[in-house]
């Protein structure tokens, strides 16, 4: 097993831990960059080392930093790793704007570097002049100060998300339709009511399942509403902050800014391909709305629209009707702990490893699983799973970084951070888990680099989503699902239950993306145009992209979490799936585990992490550069319903 230990992480005295980590790598990374300006001559190859030194010090600041202040239990460390984030942030924008450093790097001789030392050397300097190195005293500062800005603005958009969980009261009469263990789990209180929250465990189930139209349109209206009326103005400063930003780095708008880095190339390049998808989806989205809005019509038969409050309910419903798919009879082969030691099961196999539980791994809360990741019998990586909902912890779900891999210097060791029932899970929640682990299994096996720069998922960040939305795939295989999908007695999902799943599956996926183009495009609208009423432009979105009406009196972007994290870039999921859908056509339906494919994608396409661009990835796996006939095939397939 590798000599390499993984982080020690404390059994208690958080914020002492906390605060000596981000002091001592923050303190080295300032030395480093110190001897980096101390005018010793140094070849390339010897600057380059003393840049990737500071980097990983960088790295072990923030990451903890990162992760902490979303899932850390105590209020205390949730507020010092916010602290201590602003501090590294502030300290790594002085390092990206100090004209000194960025003449020791240019001044650098790039003859007789290899490859990888070259691309790093490239990296950096582009990043220094994105980030205004080369602009006045008086612009710099000024862009200094947005950074700093921004990254508070960030925190306060996550933490009014993260705190605001909303409830509503039902007496026991309206929750017709839910699954007996879900009414079970949420008896009457002294009141006689019955509470229900926004946190996941409880809302998918209520929108999927409950018969009562007025209950859901009361809990998703309340869910609609998360971090509003506050979020709002953070999102007004925020998105003024980076246009401004962009506009001083000499673009006109920040998607030009960020596009520019990106596989996409350029603003218009997204604003082009959000078109050609949205008209691609038309068809499959009319076809989807109008089978549901024939279901509804027997239910309201003056009805003519369908929105959110009842898009899910009537998705069940077409499902079991049409093709004899009951979730509720689905849900129960997936018992939560069956499906997390399957997911590892899989992956293991499919990836070449296997994952050991470490029992005696300090975490930070007791729902927290660590496993070491084992490879060849030498240990790869370490990662964590967070998995159920707690009060004041990330709402969503994704990956967060606790360690950088560096080859020879450090293990990868990762996060991954959900919100999912302890008991029976939703099928949808099962595909969700095998998503977000992709981004944690592309991290570790990514993450053995010799640049920390292209460690993990450092690929372009409108690809870091095609791994994961691949690996959905292999929660839809009957043979793969009946090793871990089993009911009470241990028998296995029925194989033509998971063939009737399949044919669901093709339902409503038109819908799907037209409304992940909606969310696209006020991701992509709300950053170029910057309008003053926010809802009122995310109402015309969704009546221009989204095929689900608005539900009125609602504010979706006050929760849209994206917008602090992928800003202008949430078309990365429609573009990564293209990918994706390019990516799974290589392997054989009939044997997913084929180790022969799986291990060639694993080395082409996860290992080398960041170090070659996404397309020469891609290329490389598939042969040619990816297209969107695998999309445009999966898109054009109508469901086929039972006879």
């Amino acid at each position: 097993m590798s000599d390499l230990q993984p982080l020690a992480l404390p059994t208690d005295a958080w914020p002492d831990w906390v605060a000596q980590r981000v002091d001592e790598q923050l303190g080295r990374a300032q030395e480093l960059l110190a001897q980096l300006k101390d005018g010793t001559r140094r070849s390339a190859e010897e600057v380059l080392r003393l840049w990737n030194d500071a980097d990983i010090a960088f790295g072990d600041a923030s990451s903890v930093t990162g992760v902490l202040q979303e899932v850390h239990p105590l209020a205390e460390v949730r507020d010092l790793a916010e602290q201590r984030a602003q501090e590294v942030s502030r300290i790594r924008t002085d390092r990206d704007l100090d004209r000194d450093l960025f003449e020791v790097l240019d001044a650098t001789d790039a003859a007789g570097l290899d490859e990888q030392a070259e691309r790093l050397r490239d990296k950096i300097l582009r990043d220094f002049r994105r980030s205004g190195v080369d602009r006045s005293e008086d612009v710099r500062d000024r862009l200094r100060a947005i950074a700093e800005r921004l990254t508070v603005l960030d925190q306060d958009f996550a933490r009014n998300i993260r705190a605001d969980v909303r409830t509503i009261s039902l007496t026991p009469d309206r929750l017709g339709g839910l699954p007996q263990d879900w009414i079970d789990a949420h008896p009457a209180g002294a009141d006689g009511q019955v509470l229900v929250s926004t946190d996941y465990p409880d809302l998918l189930p209520f929108r999927a399942f409950a018969a009562d139209a007025e209950a859901r349109r009361e809990l998703l209206t309340a869910f609609l509403n998360l971090g509003w009326p506050v979020n709002d103005a953070v999102l007004h400063e925020m998105l003024d902050l980076r246009h401004e930003q962009a506009t001083l780095l000499g673009y006109p708008d920040w998607p030009s800014f960020d596009a520019d880095v990106k596989m996409v190339g350029s603003s218009e390049n997204i604003a082009d391909f959000v078109v050609k998808v949205a008209a691609a989806a038309d068809d499959a989205g009319r076809r989807d709305l109008d089978t549901l809005l024939a279901r509804r019509r027997q239910d309201e038969p003056d009805a003519t629209t369908m929105d959110a409050t009842n898009a899910s309910y009537y998705s069940e419903l077409v499902r079991r009707e049409h093709f004899d798919v009951d979730a509720q009879d689905v849900r129960r082969y997936f018992d939560f702990d069956r499906v997390r030691q399957g997911l590892l099961d899989v992956t293991g196999r499919l990836f070449g490893v296997e994952y050991y539980r470490v029992t005696d791994a300090p975490v930070w809360h007791e729902d927290v699983a660590a496993y070491d990741v084992i490879e060849g019998g030498e240990r790869v990586g370490r990662i964590f799973l967070d998995l159920h909902p707690r009060e004041n912890k990330f709402k969503h779900a994704a990956q967060f970084d606790l360690v950088t891999g560096v080859t020879d210097r450090q293990l990868p060791e990762g996060v991954l951070v959900c919100n999912f029932s302890r008991g029976l899970m939703e099928h949808g929640d099962v595909v969700t888990l095998f998503h977000e682990f992709g981004h944690l299994v592309h991290h570790v096996l990514g993450g053995h680099q010799r640049w920390a720069r292209f460690s993990g998922v450092a690929t372009e960040w409108d690809f870091v989503e095609a791994p994961s939305q691949m690996l959905e795939e292999w929660a839809w295989d009957a043979d793969i699902l009946r090793t871990f999908a089993k009911d009470a007695d241990g028998e296995p999902i029925p194989r033509e239950l998971v063939d009737r799943m399949r044919a669901a599956k093709d339902f409503g996926k038109g819908l799907f993306v037209r409304t992940q183009l909606f969310y696209t495009a006020v991701s992509y609208e709300f950053h170029r145009d910057r309008p003053d009423d926010l809802t009122q432009r995310l109402q015309d979105l969704q009546r221009r992209y989204d095929m689900l009406s608005y539900v009125p009196e609602t504010h979706f972007h006050a929760a849209f979490g994206h917008l602090a994290g992928y800003t202008s870039g949430y078309y990365t999921y429609m573009w990564s799936l293209v990918i994706a859908k390019d990516l799974f056509a290589q392997f054989d339906p009939a044997n997913l585990l084929d180790p022969t494919v799986a291990h060639r994608y694993r080395d082409e396409i996860l290992v080398p992490g960041g170090s070659r661009d996404a397309a020469d990835l891609v290329a490389t796996f598939l042969g040619r550069p990816f297209s969107f006939d695998a999309f445009a095939a999966w898109l054009d397939r109508a469901p086929a319903a039972r006879s």
